[in-house]
């Protein structure tokens, strides 16, 4: 579904909707979110605003140089949002030496990957994608 976003409230308001609506519980393994777009287009940006919406107090900011933030939830189904920056990663391996597959099979965490396209190879089939393109200053292009 592509949906074209004009502000950050519309963006937050997406967000919100995709936390309520898309989040699937009761897995086997975490829930992954992948965001795929360029420099600018909005990932950090609707990561923020679904970390609001799960309840998350702390300011949330783009994990680019310490690759891996941690945030605690309460919330019934989810104990930790995990958000990953991995453009500086060059591959999967690199993630694996933080722990990746303890994370990653652990269902009641939700990890909010940037740059997934860098460690694809370790990224489980199950991936919910979610594809950002800026469009001017105020308006992204948003593909759930």
């Amino acid at each position: 579904m592509k949906i074209i976003s004009k502000s950050l409230k519309e963006t937050e308001k997406i967000a919100r909707d995709f936390v309520e609506k898309e989040f699937v519980k009761n897995r086997e393994s975490a829930f992954v979110v992948g965001f795929y777009g360029d420099l600018g287009s909005g990932k950090t940006a609707f990561t923020q605003a679904a970390a609001k919406c799960l309840g998350v107090k702390e300011t949330v900011t783009s994990p680019t140089f310490v690759i891996e933030k941690i945030y605690k939830l309460d919330h019934q189904d989810f104990d930790h949002l995990i958000h990953i920056d991995a453009y500086r990663l060059k591959g999967g391996d690199e993630l694996l030496h933080l722990g990746w597959e303890e994370i990653a099979k652990n269902p009641k965490n939700i990890i909010f990957i940037e740059w997934p396209e860098r460690i694809a190879e370790i990224l489980p089939n199950d991936i919910k994608k979610i594809q950002l393109t800026f469009v001017d200053e105020n308006t992204r292009e948003i593909r759930l």
